[in-house]
């Protein structure tokens, strides 16, 4: 991923106002992420701590998605994220967005089982790893890498979905 600007990022998002994303409290260290290695920014809010935000490219264009867990949204029980398909030792959370557009102003919304952490990225590349159980897999990191990059893209098509 390119290394992404304040602007840039405040800009991207989807399924909040511009208000909204004016508001979202970005990372500190937003230089500092190893943007070579990530394929979307994700973090959750140190003040909010319910609340999350992922950046990828969708589409050929910068995306941003706000998130949310439920209070008891941490699963306790080993658990494998939807995104990165990681089995991680109570590091799960159902991450829940509001649909963009009319569709978010109805109500509707679009969640998956997601790494608490938001660093999938950083995962798949044996980058960060987790005390939970090792699912040994035959994929290179390239294809994990691509099956990641997959499913993201189908979790941020269901957010921009109209229908």
């Amino acid at each position: 991923m390119k290394p992404l600007l304040e602007p840039e990022v405040r800009a991207s998002f989807v399924n909040c106002s511009k208000g909204e994303a004016k508001r979202i409290n970005l990372p500190a260290d937003l230089a500092e992420r190893p943007w070579d290695e990530l394929d979307y920014l994700g973090w959750r809010d140190p003040q909010a701590p319910l609340r999350g935000y992922l950046v990828a490219e969708h589409g050929g264009e910068l995306r941003g998605v706000v998130l949310r867990a439920p209070n008891s949204g941490t699963i306790r029980r080993s658990s494998m994220c939807a995104l990165c398909m990681t089995m991680r030792s109570g590091s799960v959370s159902l991450m829940v967005a509001p649909r963009a557009g009319r569709a978010g102003q109805q109500g509707n919304s679009s969640g998956t089982y997601m790494c608490s952490d938001l660093a999938c990225s950083l995962y798949v590349r044996g980058r960060r790893s987790d005390a939970g159980p090792i699912v040994y897999e035959t994929l290179t990191v390239e294809e994990k890498v691509a099956r990641l990059r997959d499913n993201l893209d189908t979790f941020i098509a269901r957010v921009l979905r109209q229908g």
